[in-house]
């Protein structure tokens, strides 16, 4: 049923909560204490107490309890103790994201070998409330594990949890939503947004990267004895900034921005904690140009693909802030970024990639075709702003190896006979990467060739998701995003829905998963192991690169595309595919832009509006309908072919002739 909100007055809309708010996971309160008891081990009475902070739970010797929160979260805990029978008595907390890393000994873990040690309180000091150091937040957890390790009788009054994620957001304030006839999907795009909440952090509390070993003696920080994790690296400037995973690394990634930026912008609109977090980036920029792999503290590593990422971040920043003074600010640098990047164009006119470093993919090298879709893609977001800020001195050059990427890489990667894009010219691999990147980026000659590569791609999909056999038996949900809008671009939004609804659809729904936020990588086989690590206890839960759905559902299922900065223009243009009802919206610093959608069950429009700013002008595109658009101001549009141009912000809806 249609949300009868956006039929009321304007003055009766501000007074109302946000619109499907019941779908938010974020709490309403920084103060959490579990759901439920998961299980019990050894003698302890009265265990479920610690779920209403009524009465008391009490350890009696060796013995645990799991509890359940029932949804991923990030924090600091507190113990209330009541009473201890011996001086030397401990009480310990495990933590774990998924239910398969439950235990009464260990937590799931934040480094590349081994699991994480429990932390532990000397409760024998005496009744009072025991808090963990700022340093040991657990960016995410599900399963919290109490342990008593000693033959005391400890009494616990409560357990709380002060919720730390998204640490300057009103957590349930979302400016944007997203609301469709199907339940699954709903929940999709809300589970995505609710990730990136998660991956929003006090940037103090990045990974001390520890197990790396890569604290100095020069970092402002003092290296820990025994214990294996550390969140208390100071990784951005400001007091909030996204990172990539909320358990583990907890630094800023560029690779990660481009699923994770125009998530955000969509549903919460913390731009601020983006900009945190490009800013760090740019910061560390080389004298040559070149953009780091990662964010402080990470190691130095050339990543030709994440250094072209820091400035698809950039642009897009600005598509969606509108900030012509900061865009200004880091044009200079910008432009030398991409002056080091075409440095590794070759007389074929592809980058020729020499560095291996990308998204834990293999085999990055030679004139591969993701780097070279993303080169591309990135130089056609050059020209746009040089364009914005009237600076012509690189646009000829820009544009005349942008036509020669295009033109090389049909004629040496093309593969006609599989529909798909070879790695590069010494293989017969057929990446996801390059082939959903080459759609995105506009690569490909014709719609006709982007059609046919989104037929070859969902012919791989297996039971659980589409395959990244650039990655080993790996399924990403980080490709996978870029795969479903390549559905999209590609005209085939049935395909893209059919790829949620599976792939999404069992990362949110499988038991061994938070039910909550989104796992950064699992294997073709539906175990949740990813290739690239060797601990499997290290997979991150709540990874902001597994959140495309969030955007490409409003963006391309809903329809609101922005074409200017901050919107200022804009092309509705909805596929709704098998949806027959689509609500979506989102706000800028211009305003708010909105759609309604609903169509009967063979196809044809019941309800179609959209709102845009006052002040903005935008195009319309819905296919082959046929009819006329009204506005509220009484302006009308006939459409030509489904089309229309040069219409005014404001509410316009469509009718029949």
């Amino acid at each position: 049923m249609r949300s009868s909100w956006l039929l009321l007055p304007a003055l009766a809309i501000e007074a109302l909560a946000v619109p499907y708010e019941e779908y938010i996971l974020a709490p309403s309160s920084r103060d959490l204490i579990p759901a439920s008891v998961r299980q019990v081990n050894g003698s302890v009475t009265n265990a479920a107490a610690l779920t209403s902070s009524a009465g008391e739970t009490t350890f009696n010797g060796v013995s645990s309890v799991t509890y359940d929160f029932g949804l991923n979260i990030a924090g600091i805990v507190s113990v209330d103790v009541a009473s201890a029978s011996a001086e030397s008595a401990f009480i310990g907390v495990a933590f774990t994201e998924s239910s398969l890393w439950i235990s009464n000994e260990a937590c799931d873990a934040t480094q590349d070998a081994g699991l994480d040690t429990p932390l532990w309180f000397p409760v024998g000091q005496g009744a009072g409330v025991y808090t963990v150091d700022k340093k040991y937040n657990r960016g995410a957890f599900r399963y919290l594990t109490v342990i008593s390790n000693t033959t005391a009788t400890v009494s616990l009054n409560s357990l709380h949890i002060n919720y730390t994620a998204a640490p300057t957001q009103d957590l349930r304030a979302y400016k944007g939503y997203f609301h469709s006839n199907d339940e699954l999907i709903n929940r999709i795009w809300y589970a995505g947004a609710y990730t990136l909440q998660l991956c929003s952090i006090d940037p103090t509390s990045g990974d001390a990267l520890v197990w790396l070993g890569v604290i100095t003696s020069s970092d402002n920080i003092t290296l820990p004895q025994t214990d294996t994790w550390w969140s208390n690296y100071t990784i951005t400037n400001g007091s909030s900034t996204l990172v990539d995973g909320a358990k583990r690394d907890r630094l800023v990634w560029p690779g990660d921005m481009s699923i994770a930026l125009e998530s955000v912008a969509v549903s919460t609109a913390d731009l601020y904690s983006i900009r945190t977090a490009l800013e760090s980036l740019y910061a560390l920029q080389k004298a040559d140009g070149r953009l780091p792999y990662a964010g402080k503290p990470f190691t130095d590593i050339v990543s030709y693909t994440y250094h072209l990422h820091s400035l698809i971040g950039a642009a897009s920043y600005y598509e969606y802030t509108g900030d012509r003074a900061w865009l200004s600010r880091y044009w200079g640098q910008y432009k030398k970024g991409v002056q080091w990047a075409l440095s590794s164009v070759d007389q074929t006119g592809l980058a020729n990639i020499t560095a291996s470093a990308d998204w834990l993919r293999f085999g990055m090298g030679a004139h591969n075709i993701e780097a070279n879709a993303i080169l591309y893609y990135v130089l056609n977001d050059a020209i746009s702003l040089a364009q914005t800020l009237n600076d012509s001195s690189n646009i000829r050059n820009w544009s005349t190896t942008a036509a020669g990427i295009k033109s090389a890489a049909n004629a040496l990667l093309w593969d006609e006979s599989s529909g798909l894009y070879t790695d590069n010219e010494t293989t017969t691999l057929h990446p996801q990467d390059g082939n959903s990147w080459a759609v995105k980026a506009n690569l490909t000659l014709s719609a006709n060739q982007s059609a046919v590569i989104s037929s070859a791609l969902a012919a791989r999909w297996g039971p659980y998701g589409a395959p990244a056999p650039e990655a080993g038996t790996t399924v990403s949900p980080f490709i996978g995003g870029f795969e479903l809008q390549a559905h999209y671009l590609a005209g085939q939004p049935d395909v893209a829905l059919d790829l949620l609804r599976l792939q999404w659809g069992f990362m949110l729904d499988d038991p061994r998963m938070t039910n909550s936020s989104f796992i950064e990588g699992y294997s073709t086989d539906g175990s949740l192991v990813y290739a690239p690590y060797r601990n499997t206890p290290r997979v991150s839960h709540a990874h902001g690169w597994s959140t495309g759905p969030t955007s490409a559902l409003t963006i391309y299922a809903a329809g609101l595309h922005l074409t200017g900065p901050a919107g200022v223009t804009w092309l509705f243009k909805p596929q709704p595919g098998n949806l027959t009802q689509v609500e979506a919206g989102f706000e800028t610093r211009l305003g708010a832009f909105q759609s309604i959608i609903s169509r009967s069950s063979t196809g044809e429009y019941q309800d179609l509006t959209f709102t845009t700013p006052n002040g903005t002008s935008g195009s319309v595109e819905l296919g082959n309908v046929s009819g006329k658009l009204v506005s509220d101001q009484g302006v009308t549009v006939r459409l030509v072919g489904g089309k229309a141009s040069e219409l005014q912000g404001g509410k316009w809806k469509l009718e029949s002739i």
